[in-house]
């Protein structure tokens, strides 16, 4: 008995097969009760099959029910309970969102049925008022019956309405951070394409000074040799981070190459945020070394960006601090503040030129160089922002 029951409510049309067939058999006992002729039983089943068949199509089902209604009227076929399916076609009609006609018309034909039925077979004994009074209460069920299908018809169009506005706000919002990707990555590609020509170029430098001094000076030559050789697997590394980054909308080149900002500088950006009114404490620890050109470009700009939507989000007196950590094998950036910045915040601004696109543009930086970074809510509040980034970049 369960499976029958599941299996009915995986199937609406088999759950109106099962009603179609209950609404015949107490038809049909009615029938035989009341003695009502042999005219009566077509009607009957007809009017029970018009409930099987009403999902599959209901302005056809609808137009069968009124033939039928108007036969049994001619028919002198008196109200039974086979009539239960006209409420039950005029909701399916209005709820289903079909033809406009087709739901005003059941909703005409169902206010129409109790008065057509008390003219056919009045009652004897009551006044025309209470006829008409009888005609009115029978047609409430209609009615609600018209009401509720057409209700249910809007609010299905009105959910339909908002999971296609999820939904297009999905797609805009995932071809906003592509684009946003895409404007980053071009960015990084520009700001790497000048630190690789710098290394090339002090390359060049080099050998011609060691051409010069080769035979004169050869530890200066060797000295130049070796200068070349860590300067280039250095702008190699760099190059090949490069590789897949699509450069896209470039604007012309000036000619002259101007090295990009290093972690040197990252003390001088410090003192301008505080000359604009942010409390920042700065710390380097551990032993400072050479970086890869790359790695300091892009520790540069994690910490421009957190301190400038430090500045821009993190309310009134807002403080932050800047640590940088020299590790073994990589260098570490925590950038804290104790402000009320948020998440969300990060990602829509944009960066500090305007250009950017928050933890995206981190992100994609970090990734260039192949570290990792971790930024989110700080617990008692404010905002934290943490990377390690490689010393060595893999050749």
């Amino acid at each position: 008995m369960q499976r029958f029951y599941g299996f009915l409510r995986g199937h609406p049309t088999g759950v109106d097969s099962f009603w179609a067939v209950l609404l015949f058999g107490l038809s049909l006992l009615w029938v035989v009760q009341e003695n009502q002729g042999v005219a009566a039983v077509p009607l009957v089943l007809l009017l029970s099959l018009s409930v099987a068949l009403r999902r599959r199509a209901p302005e056809k089902v609808l137009l069968l029910m009124l033939g039928l209604g108007l036969a049994q009227l001619a028919l002198d076929v008196q109200s039974n309970p086979a009539d239960f399916a006209m409420l039950v076609i005029i909701y399916t009609v209005a709820a289903q969102g079909g033809p406009r006609w087709a739901s005003r018309l059941a909703l005409i034909g169902g206010l129409l049925a109790s008065p057509l039925s008390q003219v056919r077979w009045p009652e004897e004994g009551i006044s025309i008022a209470s006829r008409v009074a009888v005609a009115v209460v029978l047609s409430v069920p209609f009615a609600l019956a018209w009401v509720l299908g057409d209700s249910i018809r809007t609010r299905r169009a009105y959910f339909d309405q908002l999971e296609e506005r999820a939904t297009r706000l999905e797609k805009e919002r995932e071809a906003q951070a592509k684009v946003a990707v895409a404007a980053e990555r071009a960015r990084i590609a520009r700001e790497l394409h000048d630190v690789v020509a710098h290394n090339v170029s002090v390359m060049v430098v080099q050998a011609d000074g060691a051409a010069y001094v080769l035979d004169a000076a050869p530890d200066q030559a060797k000295q130049a040799l070796e200068t070349i050789s860590s300067t280039g697997r250095q702008a190699l590394a760099e190059m090949r981070r490069l590789l897949g980054v699509l450069r896209t909308g470039d604007a012309k080149e000036s000619g002259e190459y101007v090295p990009q900002p290093d972690v040197g500088q990252i003390e001088d950006l410090v003192e301008k945020v505080r000359g604009a009114g942010l409390t920042v404490d700065f710390r380097i620890e551990g032993t400072p070394r050479p970086l890869p050109s790359g790695v300091e470009l892009t520790a540069y700009r994690i910490v421009q960006e957190a301190l400038t939507n430090s500045r821009k989000h993190g309310g009134p007196d807002v403080g932050a601090s800047v640590r940088l950590v020299y590790f073994d094998d990589g260098l570490g950036l925590l950038v804290e503040d104790d402000g009320r910045g948020a998440a969300h915040e990060l990602y829509e601004d944009g960066g500090a030129d305007g250009r950017g696109h928050g933890l995206i543009g981190m992100r994609e930086r970090v990734g260039m160089v192949g570290g990792t970074l971790d930024a989110g809510p700080r617990p008692g509040g404010g905002f934290r922002i943490s990377a390690l980034l490689p010393l060595k970049p893999a050749l």
